[in-house]
């Protein structure tokens, strides 16, 4: 397991290069509406990014760049980074393709100190992230040392008590504390469940105090917390639409968090 951990961001990037064609091509991300001008933005985050007219963005983990594009759409001057190459090639394209002021960065983002030189009035990242990562501290790190002082980190995520469970979501089957890698085979994908993708990858579970307190630790103050008992996407087995875009998990009803929130603010760390 060890060979394997030390090897995560290989292995990692393998399945995201994989998913990335499928993912082009799927009724869940929607190219071709997005192409016409639709926002791939969820109401979450929307509202706590507000007007971006004129702002410096650092997107982290961007997949293929939609929510990079659709934030240059707002005004804002955008930098998308991801993991994967493929995803990276297509971003590239789509900005073009959309006339947007976006630029991306191909690159682990543990790694974007070597690759970039810039403060951002935001750093945003959303929605499926920080499991892919080890260490919260060097994460937190980093989105501290690319924002401006009084800068905003905006951060939407699935909420760790949805990793604690099967696949089904019937039972309780991971620790909701980080307890190291998670190594496991992925078949097809969260949004093409029948692509023909098969291909291992490693996790980590981070609960909502090591994720605080990592921001904390590292200038970050924290200005709002806010938990959703809903996703904004139909990622998960089992689910049910109880409202325009907004799926809960059928038999769980409302009674667990799906995704929150977090919104916080670079401190001078001389004060």
């Amino acid at each position: 397991m060890a060979n394997k951990e030390n090897d995560y961001l290989n292995v990692n990037k393998k399945l995201w290069n994989l998913k990335v064609d499928s993912h082009m091509r799927s009724d869940f991300y929607d190219v071709n509406n997005f192409l016409k001008g639709k926002s791939s933005l969820n109401t979450i985050e929307l509202d706590l990014l507000g007007d971006l007219t004129g702002k410096s963005i650092l997107h982290l983990q961007c997949h293929f760049g939609q929510d990079t594009i659709s934030l240059g759409r707002m005004g804002a001057k955008v930098t998308g980074v991801d993991l994967s190459n493929e995803a990276i090639e297509q971003a590239t394209l789509l900005a073009g393709k959309t006339k947007t002021d976006a630029k991306f960065i191909c690159c682990d983002i543990y790694d974007l100190p070597n690759h970039l030189d810039e403060k951002f009035d935001i750093v945003f990242t959303s929605y499926g992230t920080i499991g892919w990562l080890p260490d919260l501290n060097k994460w937190a790190k980093i989105i501290s040392k690319f924002l401006k002082t009084g800068g905003s980190f905006i951060f939407v995520e699935f909420h760790p008590v949805i990793w604690m469970f099967d696949d089904d979501l019937e039972k309780i089957k991971y620790r909701y504390f980080n307890s190291g890698p998670i190594i496991e085979t992925e078949i097809g994908t969260y949004a093409d469940k029948s692509a023909k993708i098969e291909a291992e990858y490693i996790t980590w579970n981070h609960s909502m105090s090591e994720v605080i307190n990592s921001l904390i630790s590292n200038d970050l103050e924290i200005n709002s917390l806010n938990e959703y008992d809903y996703s904004p996407y139909d990622c998960f087995n089992k689910t049910i639409e109880n409202s325009p875009n907004k799926f809960q998990i059928e038999h769980l009803e409302n009674k667990i968090p799906m995704v929150y929130s977090i919104t916080a603010t670079k401190k001078d760390p001389n004060e």
